[in-house]
């Protein structure tokens, strides 16, 4: 085992830019991500981290399937009150439009991704999770906006 200073890390981690999205389950759990990456084109496959100690964490491994909402520049209060620890398990996303999704019934905000779980991984005191892309939503005439990043420690926008 390595002796590696927590509060480094996270210093010298954070010096790489990550889009922020929400992570969402059919029960209505919901959680701020940033560690979300896509795997591959054919099986269209992504992954996101969870950490294990989060309610978010065994909701979304018991559902089964759940959404990805891709957060815009004007979309930090979203991404704020969906990362505060603690916060009530009812009414999530009240106050914010969202619709549910088609394929999992997972609430969507605006670009979305539907997915079904098809490995977890142990990822130390998170847990990997990938799922396989079942259904896209995404407007047919997006309005510019830019995407809303993670940084040094803070949320960032592109300008």
């Amino acid at each position: 085992m390595t002796d590696v200073d927590h509060a480094s890390l996270r210093r010298a981690a954070g010096q790489f830019a990550s889009g922020i999205v929400v992570v969402t389950t059919r029960g209505g759990h919901a959680m701020t991500v940033s560690a979300f990456t896509s795997v591959s084109l054919d099986p269209p496959l992504v992954l996101f981290c969870a950490e294990k100690i989060a309610r978010f964490h065994d909701a979304v491994l018991a559902e089964g399937s759940w959404a990805v909402s891709i957060l815009a520049e004007d979309d930090e209060k979203t991404a704020r009150w969906l990362a505060t620890r603690g916060r009530p398990l009812e009414g999530q996303l009240d106050g914010m439009a969202h619709h549910p999704g088609p394929v999992t019934g997972a609430p969507l905000l605006d670009d979305a991704l539907e997915c079904r779980t098809t490995a977890v991984h142990d990822g130390g005191d998170h847990s990997i999770v990938v799922g396989q892309v079942e259904g896209v939503t995404a407007p047919s005439d997006p309005v510019p906006r830019g995407p809303l990043v993670h940084y040094s420690g803070a949320y960032r926008r592109l300008g």
